[in-house]
């Protein structure tokens, strides 16, 4: 049977592209699923919520940090059914996003940087763009992100060479 015969809900979740001065994008190292992944920041979209009140939700409940939205990046153009979701499709949304107010992100040096990585566990680092490729995320709808995100900032990325 064909999956795309199977759906029966759609899961929406909602993801920011944060990329500082140093043209360096945020990464978010997690334990889910049983084993690690690398994403975007970001989560579910709740019953009653616009993609943007999501994110910026997201990012309050996950780093304890106000983020401004700049500008929709990239929104799911192709069938992806949801990993962990028996009869679900999956729809994503990305937009480029900048810190508001105080900065209070913790961030890691390393991917997984923590002792013991267990089920729930996350931390977050910048990388530069110019370092990574599609097989630095986990996820396929990423992957097409992480490309799109390489072709954008690679004029920007020459010039502070």
């Amino acid at each position: 049977m064909n999956n795309k015969n199977e759906i029966e809900h759609i899961t929406i979740r909602v993801y920011g592209i944060l990329i500082n001065e140093k043209n360096e994008v945020l990464l978010s190292d997690e334990f889910a699923l049983g084993q690690r992944i690398t994403k975007f920041p970001g989560g579910g979209l709740d019953l009653g919520e616009g993609t943007i009140d999501t994110l910026k939700r997201e990012f309050i409940e996950e780093f304890n940090q106000e983020i401004e939205v700049l500008e929709h990046f990239y929104t799911t153009d192709f069938f992806q059914k949801a990993f962990t979701l028996k009869n679900f499709q999956l729809f994503s949304i990305y937009y480029l996003v900048k810190i508001l107010g105080k900065n209070n992100l913790k961030l890691s040096e390393k991917p997984f940087d923590k002792e013991n990585f267990e089920p729930g566990d996350q931390t977050i680092r910048f990388e530069k763009i110019e370092k990574l490729t599609t097989d630095s995320v986990t996820f396929p709808i990423d992957k097409v992100v992480m490309k799109k995100i390489k072709e954008k900032y690679k004029t920007s990325i020459k010039k502070t060479l």
